[in-house]
């Protein structure tokens, strides 16, 4: 049986993606979970966290795989570990939309320390009005621009909370549906809003073409069950932060601009305190030498610039899905000019973010490219010694690549949603362990695969 991927070699996990249409990858029944892969001399040690499929909550495991810790309550995407063992994230979800009710802040003891729930009224289920935060796919805690440890650390006990989230309105312009746009909104530690900002206000700056306008307006992504188009799908959202490019006089990188990844439509942007969109990546990648030089990136996630203190620190990171995404003229594919740009893999790219020249990728070139495949989800995490954890997240697999991209660490989720049968997550973090001081360090054993020439099952 193949069952695991290193150096190069084949990955069960990798090979459980969506089954979109678009590719017809079969894949084993049967593979390994748990962490696969470890070299100890060779990886930046510490906890892992991601969101367990089907609900499971938060778990928190070790460098082999073992679960310290779970969290029940926390079902948004992403939850994150503060310094001093602090949980943030959503709970509550509100069906059917990709949101939660409350944004919250717990300590190692479950006692909430921060939450907030007042963005807008809402009918929850049962038909009862209640107030909701109404976050979706990140947040951003005042001191860690980007999410993950670096040499800066997010406030605990103050500072702002920046929030993705969701409004329905009607923009004639746009569409002659009711539209799920995304909002994003700043928040001060007492709940006061600070700062809003709506996508649809800025359509105009997102550089679509004639005829993707008319893709949107006419086929733009519509749910029965919300009622509503979720026409962008803003995905990531996350503080600019400190970084040289500011220091040198770029004003667009100011440290409080705002980086946003739009899935839907193939965009990263940044969003200057006026609102306004000061720099842009996509729609179309063809449209500059430098972007083309690129290649088309599509359905994208997770784009951020690397924080202060890690190698690479002011590139941008950002996580090519590949998959279906796009509007655009029409074409056989992709008739009604919605997801008009297909690829059927994935990379990893660190970006010069002023001349777009390409610093790094991860990827599995040539006809095996399909290898390294997450069609949705995923992201990628600069860690303190120059490695990069990756999450490909639709084969639910977390792994940890050196500079010359070999594989150091492997962890295939043992989660899968009962309906399903998948184990896809949304996003890991890696944190060290003295962020959790209630903890042991844990022993620390090499995983070494077996040679999958001779890896079987033995009969019964």
């Amino acid at each position: 049986m193949i069952g695991i991927r290193y150096l190069g070699a084949w990955s069960a996990a990798a090979l459980i993606c969506f089954l979109v249409p678009s590719t017809a990858i079969s894949f084993p029944s049967v593979y390994p979970t748990g962490t696969t892969i470890y070299q100890p001399e060779n990886t930046w040690s510490g906890y892992t966290l991601f969101n367990a499929p089907g609900g499971a909550g938060a778990i928190l495991i070790d460098m082999n795989g073992e679960e310290v810790r779970r969290w029940d309550a926390y079902w948004g995407h992403p939850p994150r570990i503060l310094p001093g063992g602090h949980i943030m994230g959503g709970i509550g979800q509100r069906e059917p939309y990709q949101e939660t009710i409350a944004l919250t802040q717990q300590d190692w003891d479950g006692n909430i320390v921060w939450q907030y729930d007042r963005a807008e009224q809402i009918e929850a289920e049962n038909g009862e009005t209640i107030r909701a935060a109404r976050q979706h796919h990140d947040w951003q805690r005042e001191g860690s621009p980007a999410g993950y440890y670096a040499a800066a650390e997010p406030l605990l006990n103050s500072g702002h909370t920046l929030v993705l989230g969701h409004k329905e309105l009607t923009v004639p312009e746009i569409s002659d549906k009711r539209l799920e746009d995304d909002y994003i909104y700043e928040l001060s530690w007492d709940g006061e809003i600070l700062w809003e900002w709506l996508a649809s206000d800025h359509i105009d700056e997102l550089g679509f073409s004639e005829d993707a306008r008319n893709a949107i307006y006419r086929s733009v992504g519509w749910s029965e069950a919300q009622q509503s188009a979720d026409w962008l799908h803003v995905n990531s959202m996350s503080y600019v932060g400190p970084n040289h490019w500011y220091d040198e006089g770029d004003e667009r990188f100011h440290p409080d601009n705002i980086i946003i990844s739009a899935r839907t439509a193939n965009i990263v942007a940044i969003i200057d305190r006026t609102g306004a969109i000061v720099w842009r990546m996509g729609p179309d990648y063809r449209v500059s030498e430098a972007q083309s030089n690129l290649g088309q990136i599509s359905g994208q996630h997770h784009p951020h610039i690397i924080p202060v203190g890690l190698p690479g620190a002011g590139n941008l990171m950002v996580f090519d899905n590949g998959g279906s995404a796009g509007y655009g003229a029409g074409n056989p594919g992709a008739p009604n000019g919605s997801n008009v740009v297909t690829r059927n893999y994935s990379r990893v790219l660190e970006i010069n973010p002023v001349t777009l020249e390409k610093i790094w990728e991860y990827s599995i070139p040539g006809g095996a490219s399909f290898q390294f495949y997450s069609p949705n989800v995923s992201s990628a995490q600069r860690l303190a010694n120059g490695n990069t954890l990756i999450t490909e997240g639709a084969a639910g697999r977390i792994f940890e690549v050196g500079a010359e991209n070999e594989i150091v660490w492997e962890y295939i989720v043992p989660h899968f949603e009962s309906s399903t049968g998948r184990n896809n997550i949304y996003r890991a973090y890696r944190i060290p362990y003295d962020w959790i001081p209630q903890l042991p360090r844990p022993e620390e054993r090499a995983v070494v695969p077996p040679d999958l020439a001779a890896f079987r099952i033995e009969p019964q």
